[in-house]
């Protein structure tokens, strides 16, 4: 299936939000390939082994991370990849072992919705001292996708999960390339209540999201070809 480019009414992009991706891609390139033709966009969910996901993911030219991520053991059953380039986090996040390996060869990109109403802004007590973030803002990403799922971020505090927030920023950063997703367990099942992870125990599906909503976004965009999703 081809890639499709020309966006619906809702997922169009502003001048605005044009000019922040144009600005953070040279970043997120140099942590990657350039040119970039095909990114990886890896969620949590448990997956089985298999040796095309893991070598499809480690071929890409840029693979996104998120949260509280896991990666494959040298030497163990291929599932996920080795490869981590850009992590995607939020305030939140309960790092794994692999969440501060290599970090100096990774860029990190936090998200704070909660700042629309009341998330704290301190940098978590953890952080390593020498590592930088950058921050997304809230009007050009949480915002428009919380439109284009027809969520309502702002006054009504429900907002997408960080990784369907991944996922949106992967494809306006690099809106021609080809996009394989994994590990995204609520497109098949949006009516769950509980997150099993990849890593770590399950947690509730917290009451800020709408992942049915997000389901219906993210199927769409499959559909169409914008994003390959692999099981």
């Amino acid at each position: 299936m081809g890639r499709v480019t020309e966006l619906v009414d809702g997922e169009k992009t502003t001048a605005e939000e044009a000019e922040f991706y144009d600005r953070l891609r040279p970043l997120v390139t140099s942590y990657g390939a350039d040119p970039v033709r095909r990114v990886a966009v890896v969620g949590n969910q448990p997956l089985e082994p298999s040796e095309e996901r893991a070598a499809i993911i480690d071929s890409a030219d840029v693979v996104f991370r998120v949260n509280g991520f896991r990666l494959d053991e040298a030497g163990g059953p291929p599932a996920v990849g080795r490869r981590a380039d850009v992590v995607v986090f939020n305030r939140g996040v309960r790092p794994t072992p692999w969440f501060f390996e290599s970090y100096t060869e990774r860029a990190y990109l936090m998200i704070e919705p909660g700042r629309l109403l009341w998330e704290n802004p301190k940098i978590p007590e953890f952080w390593p001292a020498d590592l930088g973030i950058v921050t997304m803002p809230n009007r050009e990403v949480v915002l428009p996708l919380g439109e284009a799922m027809g969520a309502d971020p702002r006054s009504g505090g429900h907002w997408a999960t960080t990784g369907t927030v991944m996922l949106w920023i992967a494809t306006r950063l690099f809106p021609d390339a080809q996009v394989d997703a994994s590990g995204f367990s609520f497109i098949d099942a949006p009516d769950q209540t509980a997150w099993n992870h990849a890593y770590g125990d399950p947690s509730a599906v917290g009451a800020e999201h709408r992942i049915e909503l997000e389901s219906v976004l993210v199927k769409r965009w499959i559909e169409s070809g914008r994003v390959t999703y692999r099981h």
